[in-house]
C-alpha cells in the first residue's frame, strides 16, 4: 500500500498556506490568482490532534493551476511535528460538458475502460480516517466534530451512523482507525438519513446509513481503489453498498446513460445519476491515472425541486413560479394545499426542510404514479402535440459554426432560416428579424434565428418580439459552451479565429480578406468578452424548451449530429427519423461549398481599398528587398526541403479510399478533416528539416549546395528565390491515421532515366501529412504516429487505422524549399 512522502506532503501544504494568504491578488498577466480557505478544528478524542481543512471557491476546482483537486482535504502533524495528510477526498468532479474534460469527444479520446457506473446517492459525503494515537476522523465536506449553527453537524451525524454499522459486524471504532491508518487511506461514504437531513430522494429507516462508494490513499495525487474492493470493505465493516455496474467501452455507456436519463431511474429506482470512473490520460496515452466525471439526470429532479419551492412559496402567500411541468404541478400545489390547511405545523415544518418528501410522496400515491411515470407520460404527450412553432436560437461568437449549422438543418428539414446579417441595417432592424422569423413559421414548422444571440437581452428580444404573435412558440437554444471562459477562452480563440481567416470575405460580419488581422482580431475579442451563457435558473433563458450544448472545437457535422438526435428525442413529429450518415455529410458539404455572403456595395469604400492594394504590395516589397541577399546567406533562412505533390492528386486519391464503405468509427478522423477544413491545403514529403541539420549535416548539405547552384546559375530575369531544385517521384503505399492525425506513407523512386539513387530522406518513414484533429495536433507528429505503426501494427484495439493504396500511384513532384516566417532583412 502506498504510504506518504514527507517531502512531497510539506510540499502541498506549503503551496496551500500560501493560496491562503493571497487574498484577492492577481498574476503579472491581471489573471485573478486562486485562494483557499483554512480552517483549523481540534479533533474530540484524540491526543490533543488538531486538523487542518483546506478549500476552494468551487469555481476555482475547474482552474489546471491548482496544488490539488482534492476536495475534502485535512491535513495534520504527527507527534514527530512532520505533516501528514489526514483525510483525501476525490479529486473535483463535473457533469458532461460541464468543463472541457467532460466533453464526450475529449472523454472518447483520452479515456480508457473498464468504466465503472456507480448510483449517485443523495445524501451528504463523509470522510472517515484513522490518525496516529488510533482515534476515528469522521469529517464532512470542509469540517469536522460540533459547530456552533446547528445542534446536530453533519460529521456528528456521521460518526453515530460509523459506530452503529461496525457494532453491527462485531467490531469497533478504533478498529476501523486502525485499519485505516494500516491503509494509509480514507473511507468514502454518503450519508442518507431522512431523520437527520432531507434531500430529493427518499430513504426509509431500513435505507438510511452511509453507502461507502469509495477508499482513496492519502496522497497529493488521487489514487482510489476500484469499486469491487470497496464492497469487499463495506461488507467487512458493516457499511450500506453504493450499487454499480461495469461497461468496457465508452459507446455502450453512452447508450445505457440515455437509456437510464429517459425516466431518470435505474433497475426500478428513481436517482439522480451515476459517477463514472475510469482511467484518464490528456494526451491519450500512457500513464494513465484515476478519473472520475458524473452523468446527473434532469428529470424527475427538476420536477421535484418546483414542486418544493412552489410549496414553500404558497406557504409564504407568494405566487408559485411553474416554468415546466404546469399540468402536472398545479395538480400537486392542489393537494399541498389542502394538506397545509389540515395542520398549519405542517408548513413550519417544510420551511425547515422537514415533511418535503412525504408531502411529495403522499400525492404520488394518491395519483398511483411514481415521478419516472409522469415524465415518461409527459414526453410522450409533449412531443405527440409539438408539430410547429418551433424557434432555434444560435447562442454563439463569431466562427463558431453557427451558420453552416443552420443552412445544413434548413436543407435537410426545409426549415426556414433567417440570417440578421442579411436583414439591412436601419431602424427597428430587430424587429424586422423577429417579423421575418414569425413570417416563416407560417410557413414552417421550424425557424432558425441565425444571429449569435451571445446576450441575454437578444434572447429576451426575440421571446418578447415572437410570443405575443405566437403565444404558443418553443424556443430551443444551440448554445456553443463558452463557459467557464479561463478554461475555453485560449481554445476558442485558436479555433475561431482560424476559421475565420480562412473564409476571407465569405462572411457577412467580418471581411477577413479586406480587415487587417487586428481589427478582426478586435471584433471578435468583443463578442468573447460579452458572451452571457444560458442560465436555465433566470429570465429569459428560463424559457427555453431545450438547451443543445455544443461543441466549438468540434466540426460542424458533430455537431449537426448532436442537434438533429436530441430534436429527434423532444421533438420526433418534427424530427421524425434521424437522417443517414450520408445525408448529414451532404448537409455539411453542400453548406460549406455553396454559401456565398450577400454582397454589400458600400463596404468596399477607400480605406479599404487602401489597405488592400497595400497588402497586395507587401510580398512584393519583401521579394525585392530579398533578391539583394547573397544564396548563401539565403540558404541560411531556410526552413526546411521538401518534395511538394499534386494537390488534387492527393485529394482524390483520398476520396477514393473513404468511398468504399468502412465502419463510422474507421471514417471517423476523414469526415472531421474534411468538415473542419483541416485537410492541408497542399502537400509535400519532408526531406529533412532544419532541426535535423546537426544530426544528418550530409542529407542537409546537399540539398543546401542544389539551392545555392540552383541560385547561381539562375537568369537574371528570374526574380524567385524559391527555385525548382528537381523533379522527383513518390509512390503511395498506404495511408495511415489514429483520431489526432493522418498521413500518407511514401516511397521515394529514383529518378526516371537516370542512374542515381532516390533522393535522401532524413525521417525513418518518409510520408506525407494529410491532415491534423486540432490545431494543438502538429503535423510533425507523424512521425510518432508511423513509428508506432510499425511497432504495433493497425487495428481498432490499437487504436491505429491503415488502408493501402491500390495500385501503382506515382506522383511527379518537385523537390524545393520552404524559408523561414520569420525572415528579417
Amino acid at each position: 500500500m502506498p504510504q506518504q512522502d514527507v517531502q512531497e506532503v510539506a510540499q502541498l501544504v506549503n503551496s496551500l498556506e500560501a493560496a491562503s494568504q493571497r487574498g484577492g491578488k492577481r498574476d503579472e498577466r491581471g489573471k485573478k490568482m486562486f485562494t483557499c480557505k483554512k480552517s483549523t478544528f481540534a479533533v474530540a478524542g484524540s491526543d490533543n490532534i488538531f486538523v487542518d481543512s483546506w478549500r476552494f471557491n468551487d469555481w476555482d476546482y475547474k482552474r489546471d493551476d491548482l496544488p490539488t483537486h482534492a476536495r475534502g482535504l485535512f491535513t495534520t502533524k504527527t507527534k514527530d511535528n512532520l505533516p501528514e495528510i489526514a483525510t483525501r477526498g476525490y479529486d473535483k468532479f463535473f457533469n458532461v460538458d460541464e468543463t472541457n474534460e467532460t466533453r464526450w469527444r475529449n472523454i472518447e479520446n483520452n479515456t480508457r475502460g473498464p468504466y465503472e457506473l456507480s448510483v449517485k446517492e443523495n445524501g451528504c459525503i463523509i470522510f472517515i480516517s484513522g490518525l496516529e494515537d488510533g482515534s476515528l476522523l469522521v469529517c464532512s465536506k470542509h469540517s469536522t466534530g460540533v459547530r456552533q449553527d446547528t445542534n446536530l453537524s453533519h460529521a456528528q451525524a456521521g460518526e453515530r451512523w460509523v459506530e452503529q454499522h461496525v457494532s453491527s459486524v462485531g467490531k469497533t471504532v478504533r478498529d476501523l482507525a486502525m485499519e485505516l491508518r494500516r491503509m494509509n487511506a480514507t473511507a468514502v461514504g454518503e450519508l442518507c438519513d431522512d431523520r437527520f437531513e432531507e434531500h430529493v430522494l427518499a430513504y426509509d429507516e431500513n435505507a438510511a446509513g452511509i453507502y461507502l462508494h469509495g477508499i482513496n490513499y492519502n496522497l497529493p495525487e488521487f489514487v482510489t481503489l476500484p469499486s469491487a474492493e470497496v464492497h469487499k470493505f463495506a461488507d467487512a465493516w458493516g457499511f450500506k453498498k453504493a450499487q454499480y455496474l461495469v461497461i468496457d467501452d465508452l459507446d455502450n455507456v453512452k447508450k445505457f446513460l440515455d437509456k437510464c436519463n429517459e425516466t431518470g431511474s435505474w433497475n426500478g429506482r428513481e436517482t439522480e445519476g451515476f459517477v463514472i470512473r475510469c482511467k484518464m490520460s490528456e494526451t491519450g496515452r500512457e500513464p494513465y491515472r484515476d478519473w472520475f466525471f458524473k452523468y446527473k439526470f434532469e428529470e424527475p429532479y427538476l420536477m421535484y425541486r418546483q414542486w418544493r419551492e412552489c410549496t414553500k412559496a404558497v406557504i409564504s402567500g407568494k405566487l408559485p413560479k411553474i416554468k415546466k411541468h404546469h399540468k402536472i404541478t398545479e395538480e400537486y400545489l392542489q393537494y399541498a394545499r389542502r394538506q397545509l390547511a389540515k395542520d398549519p405545523n405542517i408548513g413550519k415544518l417544510y420551511n425547515q426542510n422537514h415533511g418535503i418528501i412525504a408531502m411529495r410522496e403522499g400525492f404520488l400515491r394518491e395519483r398511483g404514479l411514481k415521478g419516472s411515470d409522469i415524465i415518461k407520460m409527459e414526453n410522450e404527450d409533449r412531443s405527440e402535440e409539438v408539430t410547429k412553432n418551433v424557434v432555434l436560437v444560435p447562442i454563439a461568437s463569431i466562427g463558431c459554426g453557427k451558420t453552416t449549422v443552420s443552412l445544413a438543418l434548413a436543407r435537410l428539414f426545409g426549415w426556414g432560416h433567417i440570417q440578421n446579417d442579411n436583414i439591412p441595417k436601419q431602424k427597428n432592424r430587430q424587429k424586422k428579424f423577429a417579423l421575418e422569423l414569425t413570417n416563416s413559421l407560417a410557413a414552417h414548422p421550424v425557424v432558425i434565428a441565425d444571429r449569435n444571440n451571445h446576450q441575454r437581452r437578444e434572447r429576451q428580444q426575440i421571446m418578447d418580439d415572437v410570443l405575443p404573435i405566437i403565444p404558443e412558440a418553443r424556443f430551443v437554444a444551440l448554445q456553443y459552451v463558452h463557459e467557464p471562459k479561463d478554461q475555453l477562452l485560449d481554445e476558442i480563440r485558436e479555433v475561431t479565429r482560424k476559421r475565420v481567416l480562412e473564409r476571407g470575405d465569405n462572411h457577412q460580419t467580418i471581411r477577413a480578406g479586406s480587415k487587417s488581422t487586428e481589427d478582426i482580431v478586435g471584433i471578435m475579442e468583443g463578442f468573447l468578452h460579452r458572451f452571457e451563457a444560458v442560465d436555465k435558473d433566470r429570465e429569459p433563458d428560463d424559457n427555453f424548451d431545450e438547451v443543445i450544448d455544443l461543441d466549438i472545437s468540434a466540426s460542424s457535422r458533430e455537431n449537426l449530429e448532436k442537434i438533429v438526435n436530441q430534436l429527434h428525442s423532444a421533438y420526433p413529429k418534427i424530427v421524425p427519423r434521424v437522417p443517414s450518415p450520408e445525408e448529414l455529410d451532404a448537409a455539411i458539404d453542400a453548406s460549406m461549398k455553396d454559401y456565398v455572403v450577400q454582397q454589400d456595395l458600400s463596404w468596399d469604400t477607400g480605406r479599404q481599398k487602401q489597405e488592400k492594394q497595400k497588402k497586395k504590395n507587401e510580398p512584393q516589397q519583401q521579394q525585392q528587398q530579398q533578391k539583394k541577399l547573397d544564396p548563401e546567406t539565403l540558404a541560411t533562412k531556410i526552413e526546411y526541403f521538401a518534395i511538394l505533390t499534386p494537390t488534387s492528386q492527393i485529394n482524390n486519391t483520398l476520396s477514393s479510399l473513404f468511398s468504399q464503405p468502412m465502419p463510422p468509427q474507421k471514417a471517423k478522423l476523414y469526415n472531421q478533416l474534411l468538415n473542419t477544413r483541416r485537410i492541408q491545403s497542399s502537400f509535400h514529403v519532408t526531406l529533412i528539416h532544419r532541426a535535423m541539420k546537426t544530426e544528418q549535416p550530409d542529407i542537409w548539405n546537399r540539398y543546401a549546395d542544389l539551392y545555392i547552384q540552383k541560385m547561381r546559375t539562375k537568369p537574371e530575369s528570374d526574380d524567385t528565390i524559391t527555385p525548382t531544385l528537381a523533379p522527383a517521384r513518390v509512390r503511395l503505399e498506404r495511408l495511415v491515421w489514429d483520431d489526432r492525425i493522418m498521413a500518407f506513407v511514401v516511397r521515394i523512386l529514383p529518378p526516371e532515366d537516370e542512374n542515381e539513387p532516390a533522393w535522401p530522406c532524413a525521417n525513418a518513414i518518409p510520408h506525407i501529412t494529410v491532415g491534423t484533429a486540432s490545431p494543438d495536433v502538429k503535423p510533425k507528429e507523424s512521425n510518432n504516429l508511423l513509428q508506432r505503426w510499425l511497432e504495433v501494427g493497425a487495428g481498432e484495439d490499437k487504436g491505429i487505422w491503415e488502408v493501402e493504396v491500390p495500385g501503382v500511384k506515382v506522383l511527379d513532384g518537385t523537390i524545393g524549399e520552404v524559408m523561414t516566417r520569420n525572415l528579417k532583412i
